[in-house]
């Protein structure tokens, strides 16, 4: 009882922070930019992020990684703002300022501390609308993402990963690899890269977020007389297609070490989509299962998890680096098949919910983490208002939820090893 109490009492707060939460947000249009502000008064720091729509979608196989390659090598120098004045700018004022890609979108961020927020925009914008793409900057990039490129094979996690996505996801975007390969890369020119740019800078394509303690009006203005400059274009979103998982399947790929790393995926619903929350909640009943199964009770494994991820052909994972891969599957699946079979009660769920409760808080604790996660609901997970109805909607899961997620969504796994062939029963893996 005094459990409940506690958790309604949390489910209370947390209900009241995210009423509080909307109201602090607002959103303008500037010239086709769409503008998202999260106003978090007596916060130290402000939190941008010019977000770009379509991912790997916007590329192809020849030119996979230039839209990644582009915005790093964009935010090195700009005409106001050589790479040198650049370094001293953001030196002096406690700024960063950085790049990053993922299937679904890109960004270019800006943090800076609320005191310098002026100064920074103004190196910020400028980076954004007028990058010189010198070669000597292109050269640091390019050396720098050849290098992580490189050494890709080197972790059997990261290989894995790579692998996984090679072989589930054959025929589809996420087959390609944002940051791209070393031909791709070897091969962009800063011609290519400025051309690339120039391309993306349309409003229709971009969206701009802000959290922090700033005043919306003043923000209008500054993006009104910088960003509201850029050309509208003509950018349509298009449909993500959906991956296979119309059946199981195994791939191994060979690698003659003790330890064999294994994923099964599975597919799922994106964020904002009505079943997400319950199997989200299915997803972490399980991973606590099957942790207290392969690792507690056997130790065959250190880190053994179910996860979901939040993409817009989204999907679910079972993760295992184990010397007894057909045990440790085994164990794995049979935890899935309890699930389904509706082994899951009222208290499975609070734990859940509270379990949410506390790390959703603290995740969201940075504004560039907030920034991040209204930009991923408005980019891909039906509107950034729905980032504020995330511990509510969980909640609001019932055990039959969870079954009927699982049964749905928990089958046709798709399994990549990366190890020794002949420790794999494939008949554990596709039964």
């Amino acid at each position: 009882m005094k459990t409940l109490k506690l958790f309604l009492l949390a489910a209370i707060v947390a209900a009241a922070a995210v009423a509080a939460s909307a109201r602090q947000v607002t959103e303008f249009d500037v010239n086709g930019l769409k503008v998202i502000v999260k106003v978090r008064p007596n916060t130290a720091t402000v939190a941008v992020g010019m977000f770009v729509r379509g991912g790997v979608r916007n590329q192809t196989e020849k030119n996979i990684g230039i839209e990644s390659f582009a915005l790093k090598a964009a935010s090195e120098g700009s005409k106001s703002f050589p790479r040198a004045d650049l370094r001293r700018e953001l030196a002096r004022t406690g700024a960063t300022i950085g790049a990053a890609s993922n299937r679904d979108y890109s960004v270019m961020a800006l943090t800076s501390t609320r005191e310098h927020f002026d100064r920074s925009w103004n190196a910020y914008a400028d980076l954004m609308l007028n990058p010189t793409f010198l070669a000597t900057d292109v050269e640091s990039v390019r050396a720098g993402i050849l290098t992580g490129l490189r050494g890709i094979s080197d972790s059997p996690e990261s290989f894995l990963a790579v692998k996984r996505d090679e072989l589930v996801f054959k025929g589809h975007p996420y087959s390609l690899e944002p940051d791209g390969t070393i031909d791709t890369i070897t091969s962009l020119k800063p011609a290519d890269l400025a051309a690339y740019h120039k391309q993306l800078m349309t409003t229709s394509q971009l969206l701009l977020v802000v959290v922090g303690d700033v005043d919306v009006n003043e923000l209008k203005s500054r993006v009104t007389a910088s960003l509201g400059k850029l050309p509208r274009g003509t950018y349509k979103d298009s449909l993500m297609p959906a991956a296979d998982f119309s059946k199981g399947t195994l791939d191994i790929a060979t690698r003659q070490i003790p330890t064999n790393y294994v994923a099964g995926l599975f597919a799922a619903p994106k964020i904002g989509d009505a079943d997400y929350y319950a199997l989200r909640v299915a997803t972490s009943i399980l991973s606590g299962r099957i942790f207290n199964e392969v690792r507690v009770k056997n130790n065959l494994s250190y880190a053994p998890e179910a996860s979901l991820e939040s993409f817009r052909s989204n999907f679910g994972s079972l993760s295992v680096s184990t010397t007894n891969p057909n045990r440790a599957i085994r164990l794995m699946l049979d935890e899935v098949k309890k699930l389904k079979e509706g082994e899951v009660t009222e208290d499975d769920i609070e734990e859940t919910a509270s379990f949410f409760l506390t790390r959703h808080y603290m995740t969201m604790e940075t504004n560039s983490a907030q920034a991040a996660d209204l930009a991923s609901y408005e980019l891909i997970g039906g509107g950034w208002q729905r980032s504020q109805q995330f511990i509510e909607l969980i909640r609001l899961v019932k055990p039959a939820d969870v079954v009927t997620a699982a049964k749905k969504y928990m089958t046709n796994f798709r399994f990549v090893v990366v190890g020794d062939p002949n420790s794999i029963d494939r008949k554990v893996f596709i039964p």
